[in-house]
């Protein structure tokens, strides 16, 4: 038997205007913006909603959008995307690729966008089919994990109301068609670390004159591979990148000074404050070894928390996407090793739900080699490529997720 929310869900969603949603995908993935730079992506998501009867407010958190429809007595229910992208130069090849050099929605937050905007009219016109309040939320800043904190600080709930439960999901690689669940947690914790080394620069042709910094930075590097594979117990599972080495500006300059940034991923905070104890050590250890003029500067920088579902409410939301999907579409894969800001909406106790969309073109799917699901998956475009390239088929069924989803938790009339 179909739940009241899944056919109402089914109802709603039968007649999306398909074409004009991918449409705006198109132009929201051909206009990138940067973290708190937003200000088209967010003049876009506030005008549809504004259209849809939202009450609207704008420049919440910086570059966010708020927009808020109350329908009676219910639960308060916020649905959240991000609209941020990144610093990829996008070779896809599609003919909406980014207009904008060294900038392209590598993550899905253009499809995020567009799912919401569905979303919030879909309900907004079926209002006299469920009753509570629809707290809607464009975020800017997620890929900086600033955007969630700095919407709350600017006084979101306040202006709003605090909500009762919140609603995420992310465009993933995977066979599209899919929308992974898990019942705790989902996502780990990130945490950015800057290096700087300090040597003592000088002429290339008489390094004994000098401390090279470049040198040292390099065995920093070979050593900190050491740090999961010999410090953290096998049955943990952890990340260490290094994502980014400078220093210097010619070939013959031994420089002062070395650049080191690296990333974190964790699933408790135990192992998170371990990693960054050997980072600190072994940071010293090599400065020390190298005869470094000063200590150095070990800083921590960017930080998400863990993403846990509430399990209750995840598992509502999972049963409606069951129904409305079918058998099979509803996969628990466990946690994933990325992270995001979305929990700073939570406040440490708001029970919220985050799921995962699958968005590989099936042609791209059958077409990767491999037998299995993780040899697929390493094969095929990942976010933050410059080939990521969700499908458009997804379009229609990542409006359907969320407005189910809600209605899951609303009270349907």
């Amino acid at each position: 038997m179909t739940s009241p929310a899944a056919r109402v869900a089914l109802e709603l969603t039968a007649d999306l205007p398909v074409p004009e949603l991918e449409d705006l995908y198109r132009d929201l993935h051909r206009h990138p913006e940067l973290s708190l730079r937003e200000h088209r992506t967010a003049a876009t998501l506030a005008g549809r909603l504004t259209g849809a009867g939202f009450e609207v407010a704008e420049g919440v958190g910086g570059t966010g959008v708020a927009g808020v429809l109350r329908n009676g007595d219910g639960p308060v229910v916020l649905v959240r995307a991000d609209m941020d992208a990144l610093p990829v130069t996008e070779d896809t090849g599609l003919p909406y690729a980014s207009a904008t050099d060294g900038v392209m929605h590598a993550c899905g937050h253009d499809l995020h966008v567009t799912w919401l905007a569905g979303a919030a009219q879909a309900l907004a016109a079926g209002r006299e089919t469920w009753n509570g309040t629809l707290l809607v939320v464009g975020q800017p800043a997620e890929e900086t994990g600033r955007g969630a904190a700095r919407m709350v600080a600017d006084g979101l709930y306040e202006r709003f109301g605090r909500p009762d439960v919140l609603l995420g999901q992310h465009a993933v690689p995977g066979p599209a068609g899919l929308y992974p669940h898990a019942p705790g947690l989902i996502m780990s914790a990130s945490t950015d670390v800057d290096i700087v080394v300090h040597g003592r620069g000088g002429h290339g042709s008489r390094p004994e004159a000098t401390v090279d910094p470049v040198v040292t930075a390099a065995y920093l590097v070979t050593r900190l591979q050491t740090v999961v594979s010999r410090e953290i117990a096998a049955g943990e599972s952890a990340v260490l990148t290094v994502g980014r080495i400078e220093a210097g500006s010619r070939p013959n300059i031994i420089p002062a000074e070395a650049r080191i940034a690296l990333n974190l991923r964790t699933r408790s905070e135990a192992v998170r404050q371990r990693m960054l104890a050997a980072v600190r050590r072994i940071a010293h250890g090599e400065c020390l070894a190298a005869g470094c003029p000063r200590e150095p500067e070990v800083t921590i920088a960017a930080t998400f928390p863990m993403t846990v579902n509430d399990a209750g409410t995840d598992a509502t939301v999972a049963a409606v996407h069951g129904e409305v999907f079918g058998a099979g579409t509803v996969p628990d894969p466990g946690p994933v090793m990325g992270s995001e800001d979305f929990p700073e909406l939570a406040l440490g106790s708001i029970p919220y739900a985050y799921w995962l969309v699958t968005t590989t073109p099936a042609e791209v799917w059958e077409q990767a080699p491999g037998d299995t699901l993780p040899e697929k998956l390493a094969a095929v475009p990942s976010n933050h490529s410059p080939h990521f390239a969700p499908d458009l088929s997804t379009v229609a069924p990542g409006v359907r997720t969320l407005v189910s989803g809600a209605l899951a938790l609303l009270s349907v009339t």
